[in-house]
């Protein structure tokens, strides 16, 4: 591993330390609202500012490029609740890391050097990509972990806000996903064109290798989180749906029991002649009112007890 010098600073500083110092690894912070840098950050720093204009950029895409001596690319990183751009450019003396606001992942990677002392440069620069990597990897697992706890919380107790909770989560799935696939065809496609060349070290090919690995792996976990959130919508759904039919059943049962009643008591209600000329005596009073009113409910009980809505509703319950 070369003898490797950890730095955070200043662009100016930056520029004068990557003239000076054997390896160096550069971490610029840039403002988040901060407008296009001028002179370019490439230009500032003493670099090629034709093939690097794109360093610094705002909204710049996902990019792998090498360059000659020299590989640039535009990195997705996981910082908080956002997804942030890490623009990278390696040679074999210097490793140059540009970020808006604190998104960048200079504590990581020195952490990463300290433990595994790559070899070279290129090992150096896959290291820093497959700490960028493990981003999505921790985001995609802790989203992960929360869906399968909100699940487990819907079959307790359902509430307007466990939706809510559901649709950030699905939410948090679609950026990750949105931000990683992009970049992964990208760096797949550079590193099978450089993989096919003869001169390319067996060492790197290896190294290369395992990124796609890991790629594929993070996008796979993602994937994942994507299929949970969308069966915990699912679950959800099947549990409201089992409460509505419920409360079906029970107006059912209201209503088999209610509606013939009410209509006797709407019918004797009437002022007809018949009714009111005819029913003189108080046992034909309490045969009609009463009487007919008994056997309806009991009509009514049978009905429900032979369609066994009782039993339907009891097992609900």
């Amino acid at each position: 591993m070369p003898e490797v010098t950890i730095a955070r600073t200043d662009v100016a500083d930056a520029a004068g330390r990557l003239a000076a110092d054997r390896f160096l690894l550069v971490d610029i912070e840039l403002p988040e609202e901060a407008p296009e840098p001028v002179p370019p950050i490439a230009e500032q720093l003493g670099l090629d500012a034709g093939e690097l204009d794109w360093l610094g950029g705002r909204d710049e895409p996902a990019r792998a490029e090498f360059l000659g001596d020299r590989a640039g690319f535009v990195v997705p990183v996981v910082h908080g609740e956002e997804i942030a751009h890490l623009h990278v450019v390696v040679t074999e003396r210097f490793l140059v890391s540009v970020h808006r606001g604190q998104a960048g992942l200079a504590r990581g990677i020195g952490a990463a050097l300290r433990h595994e002392r790559p070899d070279d440069t290129v090992a150096v620069l896959f290291l820093v990509l497959q700490e960028a990597l493990a981003t999505f990897r921790r985001a995609a697992v802790q989203a992960l972990l929360q869906t399968e706890e909100l699940e487990d919380d819907m079959f307790e107790d359902r509430r307007p806000e466990q939706v809510y909770r559901l649709a950030r989560l699905r939410r948090r799935s679609a950026l990750l996903h949105h931000a990683l696939l992009p970049y992964l065809q990208v760096i797949d496609e550079i590193l099978a064109r450089r993989m096919m060349s003869p001169a390319f070290p067996e060492q790197r090919r290896q190294g290369a290798e395992a990124f796609q690995t890991a790629g594929r792996m993070v996008l796979a976990d993602i994937e994942s989180l994507q299929d949970a959130t969308r069966r915990a919508f699912a679950s959800y759904s099947s549990l409201v749906a089992g409460e509505q039919n419920g409360v079906i059943n029970r107006l059912a049962i209201v209503s088999v029991i209610f509606l013939p009643l009410s209509f006797l008591t709407g019918f004797f209600g009437m002022n007809f002649t018949f009714l009111t000329d005819k029913l003189e005596t108080r046992d034909e009073f309490w045969l009609l009112a009463v009487g007919l009113q008994a056997i309806i409910l009991l009509v009514s009980l049978y009905v429900l007890h032979r369609t066994r809505i009782w039993r339907s509703l009891r097992d609900s319950d």
